[in-house]
């Protein structure tokens, strides 16, 4: 009630304010409301309990009534973790950039009626008040995406988003009433009570309708081809939140309809979502890396990290309704675990986008380098998020990638071979697709960071959003906690994990090194001498939990299938750092400096012309992927001289997403055959008409008979 008071606040003194009041109103009230939408859903989860709220009776209909489960508790907690940096950066962006351009007031109102939406998503216990909810979100996007765009092309990127926002927001529906068809009324537990009576189709049906209606909000394959248009279309002040929050409700709509109201029967379902993220995963990683736009590379990086999450949850619904909870609930883990940095790292990473292209005036790679120089405290941060969204340790992509790929290696408990083939091939494109994210954000990093200056940017460079605050090394902070805590974190994730899947994470993934002992037997004696020898009790007198290492036990033969501790190895490496430092700095003490001009091949000053670019870098994943592309060059050569000497070449390249490739231009070309063809049919002969009329006859006749 508070959140939704202080929320209300701010709509209404941002409907009023004028100047830069605006930018200070959504500052102010965003922080209460973010820091309201944590505390909530920690109490909520500390205390174990499901507050509940009965709106009003519908007549016929049944009731709207809201309530914080522990699912819907660990997303809202993870919507306030982005929204208090991403408030405050919009709230900057706004009062040093909107200032004279563009109305403050709207955009305040529209931030305010988003964050309201995203809080009644998550806590509706009804499906009225979902989809209600839903479809004001999706408007309120589809606002904010246009509000500064004066350009075509952007403005149908908004007009694309929305209508594939609608026709997921229709399967949606579909999906709930296919659910709800016996139910007394639409509540969430009265659907859940009639999912149980649902025939297979019935389930497949409901399954596919909302996988791919919440699949459009997530940005998979098929329906994800609107998503790297609208994000770079969208205002830097916007798309922290627009790739941090709302990206997240169409997991949450998964997880909702098809892990919490649907009864699982069969691993189809599962596998499904399982190859549909793996795919999507590296389409999305193959599209980012061979990406010059800095906004549209990270707009294709969030398709690959939403790839990862669903294949996570895919694995999660394949071991449940196989019978096997303990690898069901580690996938789990790791879905709502990637999710959640996700949402960190790629916030970060948008924010530090919209720094560099106030401070610089473009996004293209190709044109910057050396901003590390100019901005040393950006640079900074955008190498936690770089690393953090490479998956390297100790940042927290890390951990939940390494949980993903762990648990598809569990396939080994499964009886069916090709069920076992399915997992092994996806894990290899996960694989891959990790790999491959390691190039792309090199490239990020070293281009824009590094180098030389490779166009006149630095004409274009203002102080206000060049230099990172608060909001920044926020993020840069919780990106290294969620890396080297996850001991602390995988218990709060599993309040939600262990109702879906019927088995603990915490148990299955946290022993107890700091609480066990051979007194109490909660673990094999000789187990926990041998790794208490190994220092894993370290720290049990001063820090609170079970302990500090990630482990899965197996058999007798194999007691331990695999551990690691981010904990540990981070002061391990930080003491390494240490004595390496020590050593040098002693051993070159009294060594002279002399300092000379370089001799660089006759070179007297390296041009940008002659520096790496980040087409240049990305260029063997191009050609080895060339079949995937498929671009379009066109080259255009000038000559002289008799046609023997070239004096320019031009050349472009053009290239078609896979998806409209594949998909949209079929569809598009079949809708446009058939319409000539039916145009063809107008011709105005009379004779012809009757013929049809006689044909159409014969057809109904023909059905009813073989009926």
């Amino acid at each position: 009630m508070l959140f939704f008071a202080f929320c209300g606040a701010g709509l209404v003194l941002s409907a009023i304010a004028r100047g830069q009041n605006s930018s200070r109103i959504v500052a102010i009230f965003s922080t209460i409301c973010s820091v309201l939408m944590m505390v909530g859903s920690a109490l909520s989860l500390v205390a174990k309990q499901s507050p509940a709220l009965r709106l009003w009776d519908l007549r016929g209909f049944g009731s709207l009534s809201l309530q914080l489960d522990n699912l819907s508790a660990i997303f809202l907690f993870v919507s306030g973790l982005v929204y208090l940096p991403a408030s405050l950066f919009g709230a900057r962006y706004l009062a040093t950039r909107f200032v004279g351009r563009y109305p403050g007031r709207r955009f305040g109102v529209l931030h305010f009626a988003l964050m309201a939406s995203v809080v009644i998503i998550l806590i509706s216990h009804d499906a009225y008040s979902f989809l209600i909810s839903w479809e004001c979100m999706s408007i309120l996007c589809y606002f904010l995406i246009n509000y500064e765009q004066t350009r075509e092309m952007d403005s149908r990127a908004g007009y694309v988003m929305l209508a594939m926002s609608e026709a997921g927001f229709l399967s949606i529906v579909l999906a709930f009433l296919i659910i709800g068809k016996t139910a007394s009324d639409f509540s969430f537990p009265a659907l859940a009570a009639a999912a149980s009576g649902l025939s297979n189709g019935e389930i497949w049906a409901a399954f596919l309708l909302s996988f791919l209606g919440f699949g459009v909000k997530a940005g998979l394959v098929p329906v994800n081809f609107w998503l790297p248009r609208s994000y770079t279309a969208a205002p830097p002040a916007f798309i922290p939140v627009f790739a941090g929050v709302t990206l997240n409700l169409g997991f949450y709509g998964i997880l909702r309809l098809n892990a919490a109201l649907v009864p699982g029967r069969g691993v189809g379902p599962g596998l499904f979502a399982l190859v549909t993220g793996s795919i999507t995963a590296l389409v999305g990683i193959l599209y980012a890396t061979t990406e010059n736009d800095l906004k549209t590379m990270l707009a294709h990086s969030s398709i690959e990290n939403a790839g990862i999450i669903v294949a996570g949850i895919g694995a999660s619904l394949v071991f449940r309704n196989s019978g096997f909870a303990v690898p069901a609930a580690i996938a789990m883990t790791a879905a709502l675990y990637h999710m959640t940095n996700h949402s960190v790292y790629k916030t970060l990473l948008f924010q530090g986008a919209g720094e560099i292209e106030a401070a610089t005036g473009t996004r293209q790679m190709d044109r910057l380098g050396g901003l590390a120089r100019v901005l040393p405290r950006l640079s900074v941060v955008f190498l936690v998020a770089c690393l953090s969204i490479s998956a390297l340790p100790p940042f927290n992509g890390f951990v939940s990638e390494w949980l993903t790929l762990q648990s598809l290696l569990r396939s080994a408990v499964l009886s069916s071979s090709i069920v076992k083939i399915l997992f092994a091939l996806c894990g290899a494109v996960l694989a891959l697709t990790a790999a491959l994210a390691v190039t792309c954000f090199v490239k990020t990093y070293a281009m824009s960071f590094l180098g030389v200056r490779r166009s006149a940017w630095h004409a274009h460079s203002t102080v206000h959003l060049g230099r990172p605050h608060f909001a920044s090394f926020y993020l840069a902070v919780a990106c290294l906690l969620l890396g080297i805590l996850p001991t602390f974190v995988i218990p709060v994730l599993n309040r939600a994990v262990e109702p879906l899947v019927g088995a603990s994470a915490t148990a299955s993934l946290v022993p107890p090194f700091f609480t066990a002992t051979p007194a109490n037997q909660q673990l094999p004696a000789s187990f926990l001498e041998d790794f208490h020898n190994l220092g894993a009790q370290t720290g049990a007198n001063v820090l609170p939990g079970r302990g500090l290492v990630i482990l899965v036990r197996g058999a007798e033969q194999n007691p331990v299938i695999f551990a690691m501790s981010p904990s540990y190895s981070v002061l391990a490496l930080a003491l390494l750092l240490l004595v390496t430092w020590l050593i040098v700095m002693r051993s070159t003490r009294r060594r002279s400096i002399v300092r000379r001009e370089l001799w660089a091949g006759g070179i007297p000053r390296l041009l940008p012309e002659m520096s790496y670019t980040a087409t240049g870098f990305s260029n063997p994943v191009r050609v080895v992927f060339q079949a995937l592309f498929r671009p379009n060059v066109v080259e255009d050569t000038r000559q002289t001289v008799s046609v023997h000497f070239r004096t320019a070449i031009h050349r472009r390249r053009d290239e078609t997403h896979l998806v409209e490739r594949m998909l949209l231009h079929p569809v598009g070309d079949a809708i446009v055959w058939i319409a000539k063809f039916l145009a063809g049919m107008h011709h105005g002969r009379l004779n012809a008409y009757v013929a049809y009329v006689l044909v159409f006859f014969l057809i109904i006749l023909l059905l009813y008979r073989l009926s």
